[in-house]
């Protein structure tokens, strides 16, 4: 006995859902994204390429978002929505 239970329990059990953080980990994440880089750290970053998969993804969303929107007016259209919906106008 290996005190783990069989393959026929297992396969019922479920992960606990995922909760929300809580404010002060919101907090916290938010400070270390809206830190400045200094131009070595920018550098840095700027010098590792992206990957085929990054790429693909990226390549992916841009084709999704022209067959959605197809017309530059749609296009301009979408991103007045989006801005007044982030400036909380």
């Amino acid at each position: 006995m290996t005190g783990l239970p069989d393959i026929d329990s297992a396969t019922s059990i479920q992960p606990e859902p995922l909760r929300p953080a809580d404010e002060a980990t919101r907090a916290r994440l938010r400070a270390l994204a809206e830190q400045p880089l200094s131009l070595d750290e920018w550098n840095a970053r700027l010098a590792v390429p992206i990957t085929d998969e990054e790429h693909e993804n990226t390549m992916e969303l841009v084709r999704w978002f022209r067959r959605r929107y197809p017309t530059p007016d749609e296009r301009l259209a979408y991103v007045r929505r989006a801005y007044k919906r982030w400036a909380g106008t």
